[in-house]
């Protein structure tokens, strides 16, 4: 194991940071991570070690880029602030590859282009959620995400039915693996400090439930049924599912969206496929 010194202390952080006239921006969500213990047990809970093939989203002054590329780790680390380059650079010398991008605008396949990589991020709420779909529907070659978002937004990844986070969120993560809350991380190891709590999200990827088709209806209904979630699906989804639809896919009419579980909503997106024109 490379023998990496842990260096980004409040102190540290704010020297940097100082000496680059720089402050943290709150449009990019920029909130550091200011303590070793919490970065290497993201690293730990990623369950990345000697070889493993990391991409870190929003790398910032290096603190988790450290602490992964500590564990053995190869790193690739995304950054889209321009001004912190610099000091990322100089944090983390060669333990890791660094790219200059707007992960919303990557191009994934020229970045992880084999099988086998996993996703490491401490993610700002404005893109988390969306970040997070993004990867499970489109790059598959990302096997598994530990990611560090906002509490709110971590509870509906992660929910299951009858939480009270429960969403079309939910469904489309349970969709393409397995979501778990693993951690929690307070305010306290962040510079500056956020008004809100965090929590860490482990997904472990899990092969396709259904194919494209059925994956584009089954979406819409979950767009659909959960902008007017309080309402029962046989009115919530009048005009694109009938009373025989719901009943042969075993789900109540009387149902609403965050009472069925995934397999129920695959069974209606299939069916659903099948009556349209």
């Amino acid at each position: 194991m490379a023998d990496i010194a842990m260096t980004l202390s409040i102190n540290e952080i704010q020297r940097l940071l100082e000496g680059a006239s720089i402050a943290p921006k709150k449009s990019l969500g920029q909130n550091f991570v200011i303590d070793p213990n919490t970065v290497r047990k993201i690293a730990r809970l990623a369950g990345v070690g000697e070889g493993s093939r990391v991409l870190e989203i929003g790398a910032g002054l290096g603190s988790l880029t450290l602490a992964l590329a500590e564990t053995g780790a190869r790193v690739t680390a995304i950054e889209t602030d321009r001004a912190l380059i610099p000091l990322l650079q100089d944090t983390v010398g060669a333990n890791a590859t660094i790219i200059e991008a707007d992960v919303r605008e990557l191009a994934w396949s020229d970045v992880v282009s084999t099988p086998g990589w996993n996703l490491v991020a401490n993610l700002p709420y404005n893109i988390a959620t969306s970040l997070v779909l993004t990867v499970l529907d489109e790059v598959p070659n990302i096997d598994r995400l530990l990611v560090m978002v906002q509490q709110e937004a971590g509870e509906r990844i992660a929910a299951s039915v009858g939480d009270p986070a429960y969403g079309a969120v939910s469904v489309r993560v349970a969709l393409r693996g397995k979501a778990k809350i693993v951690g929690h991380v307070a305010p306290s190891v962040f510079f500056p400090k956020p008004r809100v709590n965090s929590v860490l999200v482990a997904i472990q990827r899990s092969p396709n439930k259904v194919d494209a088709n059925i994956e584009i209806e089954l979406i819409e209904l979950l767009r659909i049924a959960f902008t007017h979630r309080r309402k029962m699906l046989r009115k919530s989804l009048k005009g694109r599912v009938d009373q025989g639809t719901l009943e042969r896919a075993k789900i109540s009419p009387t149902s609403r969206p965050e009472e069925l579980d995934l397999h129920q909503w695959i069974a209606l997106a299939q069916l659903s496929s099948m009556v349209k024109p």
